[in-house]
């Protein structure tokens, strides 16, 4: 606890620095500490800004909505048009850079009526680890990132989320919808739709974390946990779930038995994507 107390102040510090701030929130665990933390702070001088577009998962806004909400602090939701970009749906490797773009570019327009000067993020020192394009548009806008700055890991981001009573602190990893959309295929909002519904009826089902990943062909690569793969293909639960993908326009319907992978797609980063 004491290692957690720490991090904790030092976060708290940190932003304490800061005449005013507005947090980009997903909703997401990483972003309700900062936001969290930021109000606890900052209080009124603190913001958190949701962008909507198609690519966000359904849900996901009222969720967002509602953490803000318990958190105290003021939300403002802005739309984002990635989707109307050719650099976006071209679906290149570096897709999430644009999409930060794009992000970054609405908080920054509406900064001066927000009252506010600096953007931070929910980014921690284990997404410094990973293909992450979207931090290179972070800091060509000169958002910061108090968590990795302050040296916060997953682990203590969750565990301070939970120390916090923060509802999200177990919440899965919810990455747009696009990420699941296999890179060089392009991303559409049919498509977006598509996977939304689908990953729906993988919930209906009682399932957490879940993936449906878009291939080439219309097919679908449904990741789910191991020990819940039996389960996907037994008799009625199988059939059913063909029924239902096959109904929502994919044309196959294939289940990994590698089983979830968070950013699997990313294994696919050096393949050539002028395809379409």
């Amino acid at each position: 606890m004491n290692g957690l107390v720490q991090k904790r102040e030092s976060l708290l510090a940190w932003l304490s620095q800061l005449e005013s701030c507005a947090v980009a929130f997903s909703g997401g665990v990483d972003s309700a500490v900062v936001a969290q933390a930021a109000f606890t702070v900052l209080g009124e001088r603190a913001i958190a800004v949701t962008g909507v577009s198609a690519s966000l998962a359904s849900g996901e806004l009222e969720q967002a909505a509602q953490l803000a909400r318990q958190i105290g602090i003021r939300h403002h939701v802005i739309s984002t048009h990635e989707i109307a970009q050719e650099s976006y749906t071209r679906n290149a490797p570096d897709r999430c850079f644009h999409c930060k773009t794009e992000l970054y570019s609405q908080v920054e327009r509406i900064l001066p009526e927000l009252g506010v000067q600096v953007v931070v993020n929910g980014a921690n020192i284990d997404d410094l680890g990973d293909y992450r394009p979207g931090m290179l548009a972070a800091a060509n806008f000169a958002v910061r990132s108090p968590l990795a700055e302050c040296g916060f890991s997953k682990v203590d981001v969750r565990n301070l989320a939970e120390h916090w009573k923060l509802p999200v602190w177990d919440k899965p990893a919810t990455p747009c919808l696009s990420s699941r959309v296999a890179y060089g295929l392009e991303v559409t909002p049919e498509r977006l739709s598509r996977i939304d519904q689908s990953e729906q009826v993988l919930r209906r089902l009682g399932l957490r974390e879940c993936r449906i990943r878009y291939h080439h062909g219309d097919l679908a690569r449904i990741e789910v946990p191991l020990a819940e793969l039996a389960r996907l293909v037994a008799g009625d639960v199988r059939e059913s779930l063909i029924r239902e993908l096959r109904g929502l326009g994919f044309r196959y319907v294939t289940l990994d038995l590698e089983g979830f992978q968070s950013g699997s797609l990313n294994r696919l980063v050096q393949i050539d994507t002028s395809g379409r």
